[in-house]
């Protein structure tokens, strides 16, 4: 699985990377055939907080997930957005299998 990570308006350090990295090789154990991820990480400045916003788009064979999920760090969206993928990616196994 190829993951592709862009940052906007920062700079991501390479502890962040190991731990997007890590969380998604996870996503492997429930579907094995995924092609490539892309991981978009924005700032979003609403009032006098900054959120982080996460943005992962799964492509696997004859679809494409996606999901966006904002928290105070990219850890917990990290964290949020990757059981609603694992949600996802079970729920179009479940599908393949019934068909």
């Amino acid at each position: 699985m190829k993951v592709h990570t862009q940052s906007v308006h920062f700079d991501a350090d390479a502890k962040l990377l190991e731990f997007i990295n890590k969380k998604l090789a996870k996503l492997e154990q429930f579907f094995d055939k995924i092609i490539e991820t892309k991981v978009i990480l924005k700032l979003e400045n609403s009032g006098q907080v900054r959120d982080k916003v996460t943005e992962i788009k799964l492509s696997i064979p004859g679809s494409v997930l996606f999901v966006k999920e904002t928290n105070k760090t990219f850890e917990a969206a990290i964290d949020k957005a990757i059981d609603t993928l694992k949600r996802q990616l079970i729920r179009y196994k479940e599908r393949l299998r019934s068909n």
